[in-house]
């Protein structure tokens, strides 16, 4: 199985584009794409054997000087195959991370409402949120900085990382092949996120530069 992988800026997408992403099969409706191809400057497409598979809309910014790798919103169709289709979308975010940082980390960011979903960033170090960890300052900052660049600062909660509604303009839209894998100490993390609100949790880690080398590789 060969997953072909491609990235473009969002404004060369057209209607038969975003109706394709729509009509995949996952989370976004028409609406939340067009949003998305305004807000966000990058899209990638995963495909096999020519069909979509899966989507994304990213970009790379500067926050305060930091170089970040943001997740606008994700999409995995749910087949078979959606392990190996994550995993070549976020490659191609951590490749384009490479290659506009390179020798420097950055924070990878998105929202998430699912527990599940946290196998796209399996290879983000020092998750905020995580279990059995309680966040300092500059990590509650980070949490605060991203919400805001999410544009959901306004119903975001600082202390729990949640997003209490309309946060689902855009999220790591990914169900796991193994929920039993799930650790409940993961799981309790989205227990205060109230998913038929639009709610969602803000999360983000670091990949180092040199980690960011071998994942960005190609």
């Amino acid at each position: 199985m060969a997953i072909q992988v491609d990235t473009r800026d969002s404004a060369a997408l057209d209607d038969a584009d975003l109706d394709e992403m729509a009509s995949m099969g996952g989370a976004f409706d028409i609406g939340v794409l067009s949003k998305a191809k305004e807000d966000w400057v990058l899209s990638t497409v995963a495909r096999v054997n020519g069909t979509l598979h899966g989507f994304a809309f990213a970009t790379l910014e500067r926050i305060g000087g930091t170089p970040c790798v943001l997740i606008g919103l994700l999409s995995v169709s749910r087949t078979s195959k959606r392990d190996a289709v994550l995993k070549g979308l976020m490659a191609e975010a951590y490749h384009r991370a490479l290659m506009a940082f390179p020798d420097e980390d950055v924070v990878v960011g998105s929202r998430f409402v699912l527990a599940g979903a946290l196998e796209g960033f399996r290879q983000v170090d020092e998750l905020i949120p995580r279990p059995g960890h309680r966040a300092v300052g500059e990590e509650r900052a980070w949490g605060r900085r991203l919400a805001k660049r999410f544009g959901v600062d306004g119903q975001y909660d600082e202390q729990s990382f949640a997003v209490r509604s309309n946060g689902q303009s855009g999220f790591l839209d990914h169900e796991t092949l193994k929920p039993e894998k799930v650790k409940p100490d993961t799981a309790a993390l989205f227990a205060g996120v109230p998913g038929k609100a639009g709610g969602s949790l803000v999360v983000h880690g670091w990949i180092m530069a040199e980690a960011l080398v071998k994942l960005g590789a190609r």
